[in-house]
């Protein structure tokens, strides 16, 4: 049975549980996509509460690729110093600082995530297809040199992710951004090379796993995030996930982080508890790889379940970390496992009446040059 305290190791990184932070867009830049100090305590908070991977919101690999102005980017090398001040944070608190890299696609150019009004900052949006999403702006079709500039765009993120000292990367082909819209024959309505049939619609996600594994020290793993259904009728499916996330893992992806919906205003998603667990174990029986699960997983119990019934690998949480930092140590003293996690000494009074805890000096000693 897997637990939920068990290290994981992908490659050559091991982490200390399986549990790990969702990326989570903070909206907070000045409009140069520079991490700051916003970016270090939300980061930080969440390591220091005993996540194994801590997974910096999605960076995007071009200015146009934004979702919002404050969207944090790794598009040049003035930004990898402030995203390394983030990694050397992360791994000093013991926890694997990764990187989700991202293209927003017909998505960008809107305000921040709490502004829900129509929004357009001032750039055009791109996309497989002049298709809209919504009421947002409509984006322009890529050309194929578009295609073959962001292909290139991805993999120098990635070596700034690694130059930068992220020792995870997730590419972003979820929620209806780029990636995805090109595998969805909702929003690609291409009849190039690009779309059209399942080959067509999956080769720019394809080639840009392939570009970013070649930009990557073979042993640091790589994640791609996905879609696993567009919860539409004539949208991207569950089997197709699963066939691309073989090609996926033939390619040297590691892990497939397994999400659902995002591409299309019209979807119908059956929320509740685990809602999208059932597609993460769709994908590891049919692909044969590692994957994440996601989705209001919110109890200790729920997610031990998880991995003990074989439905995931690792369990990626986002809200329930916005509410409680300290889920992962909270969790290990609900279940009764506190000896499996490190507490820095300056907090080890706090847990220490809740049961036995480790203390690792590393973890409370001063953190380095930040």
């Amino acid at each position: 049975m897997t637990d939920l305290f068990a290290p994981l190791t992908l490659r050559g990184v091991t982490l200390r549980n399986r549990i790990g932070v969702s990326p989570m867009c903070q909206y907070c830049c000045n409009d140069d996509g520079m991490p700051t100090d916003w970016h270090l305590q939300h980061l930080l908070s969440r390591a220091a509460g005993g996540a194994g991977l801590v997974i910096a919101e999605a960076s995007a690999v071009t200015p146009e690729g934004r979702i919002a102005p404050g969207d944090l980017g790794i598009w040049n090398d003035a930004q990898t110093p402030g995203h390394a001040r983030l990694a050397r944070g992360i791994a000093a608190l013991g926890s694997v600082p990764g990187i989700q890299i991202a293209h927003a696609g017909r998505k960008a150019s809107r305000g921040p995530g709490w502004v829900h009004a129509v929004a357009t900052p001032g750039w055009t949006a791109l996309a497989p297809s002049a298709e809209a999403f919504g009421d947002y702006a409509m984006p322009r079709a890529m050309t194929e040199g578009d295609i073959l500039s962001t292909i290139a765009a991805f993999a120098a993120a990635a070596k700034r992710s690694i130059a930068a000292g992220y020792r995870f990367i997730e590419v972003h082909a979820a929620h209806g951004y780029l990636l995805h819209e090109f595998l969805s024959p909702i929003a690609n309505r291409r009849n190039d090379g690009w779309g059209g049939d399942f080959a067509g619609r999956t080769r720019l996600v394809l080639e840009v796993t392939q570009a970013v594994r070649a930009a990557m020290p073979d042993d640091v793993p790589l994640s791609v995030r996905i879609s696993h259904t567009d919860w539409v009728e004539g949208g991207w499916t569950t089997e197709e996930s699963i066939e691309l996330s073989r090609r996926l893992k033939a390619l040297g992806v590691d892990l497939v982080d397994v999400s659902s919906g995002g591409l299309d205003a019209g979807q119908k998603i059956p929320l509740g508890p685990g809602y999208q667990v059932p597609g993460a174990e769709a994908v590891k029986r049919g692909a044969g790889v590692a994957v994440a699960a996601v989705g209001l997983i919110t109890e200790p119990e729920q997610a031990q379940a998880i991995l003990a019934a074989g439905q995931g690998d690792l369990i990626l949480l986002a809200r329930v970390l916005l509410r409680d930092p300290y889920w992962p140590m909270n969790a290990a003293a609900k279940l009764g496992r506190l000896e499996t996690l490190a507490t820095a000494p300056q907090y080890e009074r706090g847990w220490a009446t809740l049961g036995k805890v480790v203390r690792q000096d590393s973890v409370g000693a001063p953190l380095p040059a930040l």
